[in-house]
């Protein structure tokens, strides 16, 4: 059989290129065209809400001082999450990656794809019904002997059901994403790196320090912003952990509150100009995601030449 015949049988030349560069093209434009289409429709309906009458909007003093404590608590919920999930995911990675035996690296990637795969709704139940109780008893520490700084100021939630709260549940959310793009990124570190550094006399944290860190910084990058961004919209754990109310420097009191809660559980009963005051903080917090991956695609652009991926 000839090259042009067996290229041919395969289904491929360039009959098929052309299909699939168009299918490709297509597709890409769907995208961007989807995402006009939502920004769009935001921006629209967004419109009334942002040029009423101050003392229409809830609260009585505008859109803009509305939304901002609800802006500054989402921020709060996702950088929590994000300092405890990002060294634990980082450390689970390198485990599974480096340091496991073969049998169990395997069970645990498999264990942590599993966590990825529980819907919000049972790590809210889970968080609301078991972990704000028992640790009730260690905010109440906080306050009594950390009280002197404002993020741990008292008196403590009585039912634990706080940001801080919140916060931890979203990192045992964000956790398997985090440590799973880790794990495959560190995975993929280039075995003649890593042996040149051992028969340099390097140890093995030494070789993971000069290789795979350095190698992986934009993968890493990328995961965590990834998990920001499932941190930033999450709805139905943070409605069901966290007891909102008005913003408080103070982690381990009630109140503070996050876009996507917010909107989850006022949309269903709202009507006219609540409506349009929901889906403007549903625009502020696109923005906000849009700007977060902006942010990552220039960090992971910056470093992306000093590391092993080139």
């Amino acid at each position: 059989m000839t090259t042009t015949s067996l290229t041919k049988s395969r289904g491929a030349g360039p009959a098929g290129d052309k299909v699939f560069s168009a299918a490709t093209l297509a597709a890409g434009c769907l995208i961007l065209a989807v995402l006009f289409g939502v920004a769009l429709f935001l921006v629209i309906q967004s419109v009334p809400a942002l040029v009423a009458s101050p003392d229409k909007i809830q609260g009585g003093e505008g859109f803009f001082a509305y939304i901002w404590p609800i802006v500054i608590g989402t921020l709060i919920a996702a950088v929590i999450a994000l300092v405890i999930a990002t060294p634990v995911a980082i450390g689970v990675a390198l485990f599974i990656s480096h340091f496991a035996p073969r049998g169990l690296a395997s069970a645990l990637g498999y264990v942590i794809d599993l966590l990825a795969a529980i819907p919000s709704v049972v790590y809210g139940a889970w968080g609301a019904a078991f972990l704000a109780q028992e640790i009730s008893p260690a905010y109440n520490w906080l306050a009594g002997n950390l009280g002197w700084l404002p993020i741990f100021q008292g008196p403590a939630s009585a039912t634990g059901k706080t940001i801080l709260t919140a916060g931890i549940v979203l990192a045992v959310m964000v956790l398997p994403i985090i440590t799973s793009l880790s794990r495959e990124i560190f995975l993929q570190t280039p075995k003649l790196h890593e042996e040149a550094a051992l028969a340099l006399g390097a140890t093995r944290w030494e070789m993971i320090r000069m290789t795979v860190l350095p190698f992986g910084r934009p993968g890493i990058i990328s995961a965590v912003m990834l998990g920001l961004g499932r941190a930033l919209g999450e709805t139905m754990a943070v409605a069901l952990v966290l007891s909102s109310g008005a913003l408080t420097a103070s982690l381990i009191q009630s109140g503070n509150q996050t876009i996507a809660a917010e909107i989850a559980l006022n949309f269903p009963e709202a009507s006219g100009l609540k409506v349009s005051t929901l889906i403007a903080a549903g625009l502020v917090l696109f923005v906000i995601t849009l700007g977060v991956n902006m942010i990552a695609r220039w960090i992971i652009t910056r470093h992306k030449d000093f590391s092993g991926a080139n």
